[in-house]
């Protein structure tokens, strides 16, 4: 095998255009690690943020980007046990994942689940990490209870729409058109235009949400207290409007019992991480397996055209989820 792997790397901080094809030495497993030889890859907007400069990898993490990977066990890193060369294998990543090989620790892989296509696959690790840490062991969504999603067409929104919705909850979903509200409608919200549709009132009129994920922030920030029940959680994950308001009246806080929380996935120990892996493996992959839930696709670019993806990404026209094809013959 050759010594050298074509990949995608950040040649400046800036847009997708800084993105460019290059060649890197095949990254060598360490213990504890699987080497993926990588089918499709997803594109994901903390991708963006780190092409942008705005989100170092961690530190000892590949400085190319690429989050979640779907291929097939290429090596084994000492101490590794229950997977073997040829595997199908899709992966949480610290990086790397824009790249025909790259390694992770074994414990944040999991078997493709049957029924899926390698392309799906790729689609999983980042969106049902961060839904699952984020919906169920933060902020803690039980049935019965009615829940509010964001940006619902995105992979995150679609993931949770169709997570919370198997787990017996109420959901609703903001989406820009009305295309993207029929999607959030098929896979089982109530879904909401946020164009001509005020979503505090929304919610209101139901009876206030329980659990609200939000990766808008800004304006909204005031706006989801508002549509809170009592004793509600409001979990972050990200601010596509920005991370800072000019007035917000935490006496509603405490009025009301209300939390506010939220998160990011790329910074959490391998520990956490692994033990989301272990949760989504018990309960998620067989909802999978039978045909329950599963990614939604948007469209598929290939390993050269990264630039093309992150325009398609950025430009907020997409839904569901957007791939790189790596190997090209998969």
């Amino acid at each position: 095998m050759t010594s050298e792997m074509r990949a995608v790397e950040i040649t400046a901080a800036g847009g997708p255009e800084v993105l460019k094809p290059t060649t890197r030495p095949i990254p060598e497993p360490a213990a504890g690690e699987l080497r993926i030889r990588v089918a499709f890859a997803g594109v994901n907007r903390p991708d963006a943020l780190q092409r942008a400069g705005l989100y170092a990898p961690p530190p000892n993490a590949s400085d190319l980007p690429g989050l979640e990977a779907a291929g097939w066990v290429d090596a084994v890193g000492p101490g590794v046990s229950g997977w073997a060369v040829g595997d199908k294998v899709c992966g949480l990543l610290p990086g790397g994942g824009y790249a025909e090989h790259v390694t992770t620790p074994a414990a944040h892989c999991l078997p493709v689940p049957e029924g899926l296509s390698l392309r799906e696959a790729a689609c999983l690790p980042e969106t049902y990490f961060t839904v699952w840490t984020n919906v169920f062991d933060r902020g803690g969504l039980q049935a019965g209870e009615r829940f509010l999603v964001h940006g619902g067409s995105s992979g995150i929104g679609t993931t949770a729409i169709q997570l919370a919705s198997a787990f017996g909850a109420r959901v609703f979903a903001t989406a820009g058109s009305d295309a993207k509200c029929q999607v959030c409608t098929d896979l089982g919200a109530e879904a909401i235009n946020y164009r001509n549709e005020d979503f505090v009132g929304v919610l209101k009129h139901a009876g206030g949400a329980d659990l609200i994920l939000d990766m808008v922030g800004g304006s909204y920030l005031p706006r989801n207290i508002k549509a809170l029940a009592d004793d509600g959680r409001l979990v972050q994950i990200a601010f596509l409007q920005g991370p800072k308001v000019e007035a917000m009246n935490f006496v509603q806080v405490m009025t009301r019992r209300l939390t506010i929380t939220g998160s990011t996935l790329r910074p959490q120990s391998d520990l956490a991480k692994a033990r989301i892996a272990a949760a989504l493996k018990e309960h998620v992959w067989p909802l999978i397996a039978a045909g329950r839930v599963g990614p939604v696709m948007d469209q598929t670019f290939a390993l050269a055209d990264a630039a093309a993806a992150h325009t398609r990404m950025e430009a907020g026209g997409h839904i569901g989820k957007i791939v790189l094809d790596v190997a090209g013959d998969a």
